[in-house]
């Protein structure tokens, strides 16, 4: 067995290998693009569901992860099933490149932002946004998106130059930067000194207390898990609740409301989760026990025996 995830490069030869069996599984995990709320541009949320808008993740998973990964629409993977809320808001849901361009920019201009050059003209036609400026008149500043380097994750390291691309097609300067993880996790976790970045979790809990975590007010501190600053009294009584029933169905009510507050107010907008590919001997051994998360679990060594 290969326990770990094989990249896509080297699946048609192993398949040339009738001894060689390949599993295909969803992870329990969550690759999102974050923003950092606690101050402008993204303390509003109307920029917030605009960029939403922009992202078309049909897009990055078809051209960036060459259709090896499930489109996250909640925080929650849809291979999490008693968990994952389905009725969600799902921002520009199957429009095209033109049609997302014009929906941001009308939530955007009835928000207050103008522009100098605005991305739809006078015709009604795309062209290249310039100059954005806030409600407040002001020009709209050059923002970061911190990314993990290429050589760490080039599919994340691709998906931020990509929004960048269409966050700047209508004149939201946005600028994508790599940089090494484990400052990267200290600009955004420990300092708190970030725009936006994008970052994932590749093992999360099947229980989803952890969305509590990563969202309670309580978290957002220095090292603390709410990265993005969010805080809604409403959504942090909603997470004490669940956190405290014992009761499962009523728990997955809460945490699917939590979840829909998140898809609301998207502190975060969750992208993609990457398709976990790992590679057997069939000659060798049998009993691979496929689950959320891959086939390296306990019930495959519970039932793993020599061939």
């Amino acid at each position: 067995m290969f326990w770990w995830s094989i990249q896509a490069g080297y699946l048609q030869d192993l398949k040339k290998h009738k001894d060689i069996k390949i599993f295909s599984s969803e992870k329990s995990g969550l690759y999102y693009l974050g923003f950092n709320v606690r101050k402008p541009p993204f303390n509003d949320v109307h920029l917030r569901h605009a960029v939403a808008t922009l992202i078309d993740k049909d897009f990055i998973i078809s051209r960036i992860l060459q259709g090896l990964a499930t489109k996250m629409s909640s925080v929650v993977p849809p291979g999490n099933q008693f968990w994952h809320c389905p009725n969600i808001s799902r921002y520009a849901e199957g429009l095209n490149r033109e049609e997302r361009t014009k929906m941001a920019y009308e939530i955007l201009l009835k928000a207050g932002y103008k522009w100098r050059v605005p991305p739809i003209n006078k015709e009604g036609k795309v062209v290249i946004g310039k100059k954005i400026r806030l409600p407040n008149g002001k020009p709209m500043e050059q923002f970061t998106i911190l990314t993990p380097p290429a050589d760490y994750d080039p599919l994340r390291a691709m998906a931020g130059m990509i929004i960048q691309k269409w966050l700047k097609a209508v004149g939201i300067p946005a600028s994508a930067k790599p940089m090494a993880i484990g400052s990267l996790i200290q600009q955004v976790k420990g300092r708190r000194q970030f725009d936006a970045f994008i970052l994932g979790y590749g093992r999360l809990d099947i229980d989803p207390d952890w969305v509590r975590n990563f969202f309670h007010s309580n978290n957002d501190k220095p090292r603390g898990w709410n990265m993005s600053g969010y805080k809604n009294p409403d959504f942090d009584r909603i997470a004490e609740e669940s956190a405290g029933t014992l009761d499962r169905e009523k728990r997955r009510i809460l945490i699917w409301e939590m979840q829909r507050m998140i898809l609301r107010d998207i502190p975060y907008i969750p992208l993609y989760n990457p398709k976990l590919i790992e590679a057997v001997r069939t000659d060798k051994f049998r009993g691979w026990v496929k689950t959320l998360g891959g086939i390296g679990n306990s019930w495959s060594f519970c039932e793993v025996r020599p061939h």
